[in-house]
């Protein structure tokens, strides 16, 4: 709070200056000030520089990228703004504190304060570098907005500027005003309306599309590995947890023991990647070791589940431990025993069959008296896992994914690839070769990973369902979320800001971690490291990998460029077959899309990976968003979208504007190669983030619309678009936004595929006319209320007779036409 003597003699300068301006007709004054962290940059605009009015009703012109989403000091906030005009570049240049305390700044660019380039962080011993040496008059001063007192700076600016900031200000609402519309209020918005009468021409005319449109990317959040996908059953197997994954973690997290105390220790551990293990002493009677499980063990009656276990003897006989399976009631499903014969760490394993259905045993490890034992890597595995495999997935999840005939797969993230700062960026090595030697990870979601499902069972599972692995690893940088880098001393701080990225003396043993991924992929059994390796894990045939994402939505700043193009440069020289799939932001717009796109040609990068999370309403209105794009630049992987609602539901509605904006993405598929709803999975009690594709729980899985709208895609690709014409009895633009219509070509099927979209109150009633005679399809429709979770496809055979095929599209529905053998 500034004296009130220095605030008079403030007012006075200020008075005394807009008096000598307040004649000048064609400008006006402008206000600029931000909330103390509580809001971004805001500006207000008044005609005598006494009486204000906010521009945008308070939005924020730009909001601070330093530090992570949440509430700390280092969350994004913003202090003590300054805008300048430099009469040197002619652009504003914004610089602010981003902690109450200083010390580190934000500097960023416009040309017309809506359209910001990416910021630069800078400590203030640098300021002379950012702060222009020549710019127009400005004066700081307290105005009331909204009659709150808020302190900041005033200036004139030309009324022209004023009007275009207006215009765009009218602009952006107006596009808020459509991508916020809902389905609940098309009762009042289609008042009165009727049935739709809607003719369909199918043409002749074609044009190649990819034929890997539908994907799925998954990540490690919502707990979809460990306790998800992943089958291992026991919690904490390896003794890892720690506060590093979740505040009050610790080794023994997810273990109980009756008879002593759970003694953690790291004397010659099985493998320096886990050096955590059980030492367990019972010398004073038997002690039993307990594991629940995620949320408990889920038995089936007669299936056999696999059980291992790394131990060694430290007393002067062996110890035999018995293991069981315990309902809780306390009856006991299965049961084995356990010799641990040996003083040096090895591995046992046993099976057990067990005899009764349970949701929700324990396994209880019980150590005989007077024995002493170190435990580590204590698993449970069904053996039923998809493909039977060991060490594998939980097989009704990943049938579930299965069934949407993904023509690829992203993983390991997302966020998760490139971590909570550098040090827990995803090191692929760390993920593959035996498990005692993988290297545990903390997950920036908030738990663990143990990493089972690592490299080596992605790129197997992809090879399982068909679809093309696409890895994404950091460009070198940490999450754009990052925090750590507020407390961070590396010198890069000055340039690079939060994303001060690996050192640049380690980038290269970081590009050459990058070209081992590749050949650990691709290279020979035989004559490459690891290719070798690859062979000893069970898989001497390469995995003859395409594409490798580098980065995620990263800041597209200084230390990501130069990191990226470091890798780039590295994997086109040794590989030029493998497609690098570059990024450009977190969204559709803004300084990292624009930025992002701009390097991305430069680069000529050949694809990058678009993200974007949007209302139904703007999936309605901007299905021309790929219109336009160059077909001779890089490609589009559509990696991370979804429809939001408020509230996150998932439902007829989400669904269908998923569906209706496919429709426009197949058009484009030309240059939309690949695209991957997101997130895809999520446990029940376990969720960071809705919605999500697919819920679950121990004992069932439960697809979303959502999930049978991608089904419906994947199941009913194909690889070359039709031209149609769509003809309405209706020219009402609202009405026809909310239909949408995409004919494919399978050449392998020789199927043709019609996809339509009813996203009205009303019936459409349909005539598809085809450029061929035909006698049958099939026919399969999604429909319901907008808010209806809970519905499902339903297929049925459609006779055809000629080349005219009548339907009715029920309101708020998706119905798929698919004509076998083009006929």
């Amino acid at each position: 709070m500034l004296p009130t003597k220095i605030i008079a003699i403030a007012l006075m300068c200020a008075a005394s200056w807009l008096s000598m301006t307040a004649q000048v007709p064609d400008s006006v004054y402008i206000f600029s000030y931000a909330e103390s962290g509580k809001s971004g940059l805001r500006l207000a605009v008044s005609d005598n520089g006494v009486n204000w009015t906010s521009l945008g009703d308070g939005m924020n012109f730009v909001t601070s990228d330093f530090g992570s989403w949440g509430g700390s000091a280092t969350s994004k906030k913003m202090y003590s703004p300054r805008l300048y005009f430099s009469n040197g570049d002619k652009k504003w240049h914004a610089i602010w504190q981003v902690t109450p305390s200083g010390g580190t700044y934000a500097h960023a660019v416009s040309d017309n304060l809506i359209d910001w380039r990416p910021q630069t962080f800078f400590r203030e011993s640098d300021m002379s570098k950012y702060r222009p040496t020549s710019y127009r008059k400005v004066d700081s001063r307290e105005a009331y907005i909204n009659g709150k007192a808020q302190y900041g700076s005033v200036q004139k600016i030309s009324k022209a500027e004023a009007d275009y900031i207006n215009k765009r200000i009218a602009e952006r609402k107006a596009a808020d005003a459509r991508h916020g519309e809902q389905a609940k209020d098309d009762p009042t918005r289609f008042a009165g309306l009727k049935d739709v009468n809607a003719t369909i021409d199918i043409t002749d005319n074609s044009k190649a599309i990819s034929d890997k449109l539908i994907g799925i990317f998954f990540e490690d959040i919502n707990y979809a590995a460990d306790g998800g996908l992943y089958a291992e059953l026991v919690r904490n197997r390896d003794f890892e947890f720690s506060s590093n994954d979740r505040h009050g973690w610790n080794p023994t997290t997810g273990w109980a023991i009756e008879g002593a105390e759970l003694t953690i220790d790291t004397v010659a551990p099985i493998h320096p990647n886990n050096p955590h293990y059980a030492a367990i002493d019972a010398s004073n009677g038997a002690v039993e070791l307990v594991n629940n499980g995620f949320d408990g063990i889920k038995l089936t009656k007669g299936e056999g589940y696999n059980f291992s276990i790394f131990g060694r003897s430290k007393g002067a006989t062996p110890g035999s431990i018995n293991v069981s399976l315990v309902t809780p009631d306390g009856a006991t499903a299965a049961n084995a025993t356990v010799k641990i014969a040996s003083k040096e760490w090895r591995k046992y394993e046993v099976s057990m069959k067990s005899r009764i259905n349970a949701d929700s045993a324990r396994l209880v490890v019980k150590i005989p008296a007077n024995a002493r034992v170190d435990l580590d890597m204590v698993s449970l595995f069904p053996q039923n896992t998809f493909k039977n495999r060991r060490n594998g997935l939980r097989k009704d999840l990943a049938q579930t994914l299965a069934d949407l005939k993904p023509r690829f797969v992203r993983f390991p993230g997302g966020c998760v690839a490139h971590g909570q700062g550098i040090d827990n960026i995803y090191d692929w090595k760390g993920s593959v070769g035996p498990l005692e030697a993988r290297k545990p990870l903390s997950n920036l979601w908030g738990y663990h990973q143990t990493r089972g499902l690592g490299y080596h069972e992605y790129f197997q599972f992809c090879e399982d369902i068909n679809a093309e692995p696409l890895p994404v690893l950091a460009a070198g940088v940490p999450c754009q979320n990052s925090n750590h880098a507020a407390h961070h001393t590396h010198d890069e701080l000055t340039l690079f800001g939060q994303q001060d990225g690996i050192p640049m003396e380690e980038m290269d043993a970081y590009v050459q971690d990058v070209l081992d991924l590749i050949e650990y992929a691709n290279g020979d059994a035989k004559s490459t490291e690891w290719g070798r390796k690859r062979a000893e894990a069970g898989h001497p045939k390469p995995f003859n990998l395409k594409y490798i994402g580098i980065g995620n939505e990263d800041l597209i700043s200084p230390a990501f460029k130069v990191r990226f193009k470091m890798i780039n440069d590295a994997v086109r020289e040794k590989y030029p077959d493998i497609t690098v799939v570059g990024t450009v932001g977190p969204f559709y717009e803004g300084a990292d899309y624009i930025e992002g796109w701009e390097f991305a040609r430069e680069e000529n990068v050949p694809m990058v990976d678009e993200h974007y999370y949007v209302s139904p309403g703007w999936m309605i209105h901007n299905q021309h968003y790929y219109d336009n794009y160059d077909r001779k630049g890089p490609k589009v992987y559509l990696g991370e979208y979804a429809a939001h609602l408020p509230g996150r539901p998932s439902n007829i509605e989400t669904a269908l504007a998923e569906a209706l904006y496919l429709t426009s993405v197949e058009r484009n598929a030309d240059v939309v190669e690949m695209t991957s709803y997101a997130p895809l999975l999520a446990k029940d009690r376990n969720t960071q983030w809705t919605p999500d594709l697919i819920y679950f729980s121990n004992n069932d899985v439960r697809p979303t619309v959502d999930y049978y709208v991608q089904k419906l895609y994947g199941n009913n690709s194909g690889n070359r678009y039709v031209d149609s014409k769509v003809t309405l009895d209706n020219n009402d633009d609202a009405v026809s936004k909310r239909i949408g219509v995409s004919v494919v070509t399978d050449d392998k099927s020789g199927d043709m595929i019609i996809k339509l979209v009813n996203m009205l109150p009303v019936n459409v009633n349909t005539t598809v006319n085809l450029p061929y005679s035909a006698k049958s399809a099939t026919l399969t429709r999604l429909s319901g209320s907008p808010v209806d979770k809970d519905v499902k496809p339903v297929t049925s055979t459609l006779k055809v007779n000629g080349s005219a095929i009548p339907t009715t599209l029920p309101k708020y529905s998706m119905t798929v036409i698919r004509l076998k053998n083009g006929k």
